[in-house]
């Protein structure tokens, strides 16, 4: 049946047991969300149990989706951005949850129709190969900034309005650093499982060093998810004040989506000579049913998440990755206290890693050519300098385009890059 549904043969470089691994390391790497994001949503009156355990229900449910319809490793969580700005609504706009999930419905819906006409894949394929191996590199560097800045490596500081090293003795430093280390040595010596192996070590080595505490209880109960489910007033949602954050949900979350579905997807080997992936369609339909279904919980868009490149560089090559990610989230029902004492600092390392090996793609870019070099190195900076990948990609389009009018060669634009190049525009204008 596995055979079937998950064509392990087709995948020499895989089985069952690096599927398992993949998807618990996975797991771990994105485990903070558990406490993350009902914190996040602790506003305006939502339960943060209830919304916990919806959350919990939807990754399971929408990942299993993705694993068993597309065969890709990518898990599905409620975007950070999104959440963000959900929170940002309900606590600073005072606007009511209800409305708020019926904003994410029609974000969702947009999704859904775009998606499903095959729009989101001609976008893809529209942009060309040296500005998607940027994406890629770009995400790498991201991720890598992401558990940099999780262990305290890099900070951001006020008096010099700039990233800078955080103080290098303290304890989530030192561990962070020793688990790099571990990583570095595991994978040295080809043992499988290197990544997973080094959080567990490092969670353990944590607790002598006060970051790793261990819980009163091993065992949680789920709390009730009732107050979320059908929580929404889809009608009030339509009126035209809150034009702007569908847009402010929609756009960011389009192009971060296909960002790290390019970006996991080289990293896996998917790419095709011409920098497309086979099936992405499926990747995006999943994506956008899992938003709308997340509506209905209230629940932030629901988007394909860049910790899944944990699974992949442990070796996870099949839809069985989220699988084994979805059953660990289960557990997590029922388990929680126990994924939530894994420190930062001991997952951090694994990012860093995993963000440095992204970083093969540039080698594909043509850098003899500037109007490909240029618009790709804007994607990779200001992915950085923005901290979002829509922002890199927003900022890379309407440069390519510029450079090839510019230099004569128009002929090089698909056409709906102009069309992209008005979207940015308009993404740009509600960040303003």
């Amino acid at each position: 049946m596995l055979e079937k549904i998950f064509k392990l043969s087709e995948h020499p470089e895989t089985d069952l047991k690096t599927e398992a691994i993949a998807g618990l390391t996975t797991f771990f790497t994105m485990a903070y969300v558990l406490a993350t994001i009902p914190g996040m949503l602790d506003v305006g009156g939502l339960d943060r149990g209830a919304t916990l355990t919806a959350m919990i229900f939807l990754i399971i449910v929408t990942s299993f989706a993705m694993g068993v319809f597309t065969n890709k490793p990518f898990v599905l969580a409620p975007g950070l951005g999104s959440v963000a700005i959900v929170a940002g609504m309900i606590g600073n706009e005072n606007i009511e949850p209800e409305i708020a999930a019926g904003v994410i419905f029609i974000s969702g819906v947009i999704f859904v129709l775009i998606s499903f006409i095959g729009l989101r894949e001609a976008v893809v394929k529209a942009i060309p190969v040296s500005l998607k191996q940027a994406v890629s590199a770009g995400i790498g560097i991201f991720i890598a900034l992401i558990g940099a800045k999780g262990a305290g490596i890099i900070v951001a500081t006020e008096v010099k309005n700039s990233l800078t090293f955080g103080q290098l003795n303290t304890a989530p430093v030192i561990l962070a650093v020793i688990g790099f280390a571990i990583i570095l040595i595991l994978k040295s010596l080809k043992i499988k499982g290197y990544l997973i192996l080094s959080i567990l070590a490092t969670t353990i080595i944590g607790i002598p060093m006060g970051l790793t505490t261990l819980p009163d209880s091993f065992m949680s109960l789920p709390s009730s998810m009732g107050s979320r489910f059908l929580a929404i007033d889809i009608p009030a949602a339509f009126s035209v004040s809150y034009i702007p954050f569908v847009i402010a949900l929609f756009i960011p979350d389009f192009f971060s989506t296909f960002g790290t579905v390019l970006g996991v997807g080289t990293q896996a080997g998917y790419l095709d000579e011409d920098g497309n992936l086979p099936g992405i369609d499926k990747c995006f339909q999943v994506d956008a049913v899992a938003t709308v279904t997340g509506s209905f919980f209230g629940m932030p868009s629901m988007t394909t998440y860049l910790e899944s490149s944990a699974g992949v560089e442990s070796g996870g090559r099949t839809g069985l990755t989220t699988i084994f990610t979805g059953i660990c989230f289960v557990l997590a029902l029922f388990f929680s206290p126990i994924a939530l004492m894994i420190p930062k600092a001991a997952t951090s390392p694994a990012l860093i890693f995993i963000g440095i090996n992204m970083m093969n793609s540039l080698r594909l870019i043509d850098y003899d050519d500037f109007t490909e070099a240029f618009p790709a190195f804007m994607c990779i900076a200001f992915t950085i300098f923005g901290n979002n990948i829509a922002n890199g990609i927003c900022v890379a389009i309407p440069v390519y385009v510029l450079l090839k009018l510019a230099n004569g060669r128009s002929k090089e634009i698909q056409p709906l890059m102009y069309l992209l190049v008005i979207v940015c525009c308009l993404y740009f204008y509600t960040l303003i």
